[in-house]
């Protein structure tokens, strides 16, 4: 189980959260890098952002 499945509750996580939770600091430059990484994330189907900004894992179809 991911960072994001244990720790989201199944409410998906920011960037921010994810950030503190993988223990970068808060700074603007930190929380962008994450968000850049999970965005890209997305495009490749490994998570879904289903409210803009909201991060969760990407669910198996079928």
């Amino acid at each position: 189980m991911g960072v994001l499945e244990a720790e989201a509750g199944g409410a998906g996580l920011r960037a921010r959260e994810l950030a503190g939770r993988l223990g970068l600091e808060s700074l603007p430059a930190k929380v962008e890098g994450v968000r850049s990484k999970m965005k890209w994330l997305v495009e490749r189907g490994w998570l879904a952002e289903e409210r803009p900004g909201v991060f969760t894992p990407r669910r198996a179809a079928g």
